[in-house]
C-alpha cells in the first residue's frame, strides 16, 4: 500500500526533485506538484494527499498561510514545511499553523525519505538543528501571568485567542464589543512585550500563563 503526496515548491529544480523522489519510490504516489499555494485548500480537499511537502517561502500565499487555510477543513493530512529558515519566529509560526514536521532543504536528500516515515508513524519530524532551538525554547525559565499584570478578562481573551476564534467569536463568548476586544488584545500585546496574535499565544503556551 503506497503513501499519497502532494508537493508545493515554488522553485522549479527542487520541485522537479521532489518529484523523481517520490515518483520514483514504490511507497509513494505522488498526486501533484504545484509551483504555488493559492489554491492548496481546494486542491488538498480534491487529491486528499496523506502527505504534504510544503514550501514556506512562495510567491502569492506562503507555506504557513496555506497550512492555516488547509486546517481549517482537514486536521488528518500530515504537513512537512521545506524551508531554509531555522529561526524561532519561522518555527514557531508554522507549528502554529498546524505544520506535522520542519525540515531544512539542506537535510532533504538524507531526511525527506525517513521524515516522511516519521511523520506517518506519529512523530514530528525536525532538522537537528531546528530540534535544537525547539529544545532551547522549552528549557527557557517558566514565568507566572502575575508578572506580566494580566487582568482576569484578559487572560480568558488570550485563552480564546489560542484557540484560534476571530474577533467576532472572542466577542460573542466574552459577550463584550469587538472594539473592546481589540483594545484588550492591545494590552495583552503592551504587557506580553509581544507584536502579534502567533507571538502571544506562542508565549502564553511556554510560560504557562493559560
Amino acid at each position: 500500500m503506497f503513501t499519497t503526496v502532494l508537493i508545493f515548491e515554488d522553485n522549479d529544480y527542487l520541485r522537479d526533485s521532489l518529484s523523481v523522489m517520490i515518483g520514483s519510490n514504490g511507497q509513494f504516489k505522488l498526486l501533484g506538484a504545484f509551483a504555488d499555494a493559492t489554491k492548496a485548500a481546494d486542491q488538498v480537499k480534491e487529491l486528499n494527499p496523506q502527505v504534504i511537502l510544503m514550501d514556506i517561502n512562495m510567491p502569492g500565499t506562503n507555506g504557513i498561510e496555506a497550512v492555516k487555510e488547509i486546517r481549517q477543513t482537514n486536521s488528518d493530512t500530515h504537513i512537512i514545511m521545506l524551508t531554509i529558515f531555522e529561526d524561532n519566529q519561522h518555527i514557531y509560526d508554522a507549528i502554529c499553523a498546524g505544520a506535522s514536521g520542519y525540515l531544512l532543504k539542506k537535510n532533504i536528500p538524507d531526511r525527506l525519505l525517513d521524515s516522511i516515515g516519521e511523520v506517518l508513524a506519529g512523530g514530528a519530524p525536525m532538522s537537528p538543528s531546528v530540534a535544537r532551538i525547539v529544545v532551547r525554547q522549552m528549557q527557557k525559565p517558566v514565568t507566572n501571568n502575575n508578572t506580566y499584570g494580566l487582568t482576569d478578562r484578559e487572560t480568558g481573551v488570550l485563552l480564546l485567542l489560542s484557540k484560534g476564534n476571530s474577533y467576532k467569536l472572542i466577542a460573542a463568548e466574552s459577550n463584550i464589543s469587538i472594539d473592546t476586544v481589540r483594545s484588550h488584545i492591545k494590552k495583552i500585546y503592551e504587557k506580553l512585550q509581544v507584536h502579534s496574535q502567533t507571538e502571544a499565544v506562542i508565549k502564553a503556551i511556554h510560560e504557562n500563563l493559560l
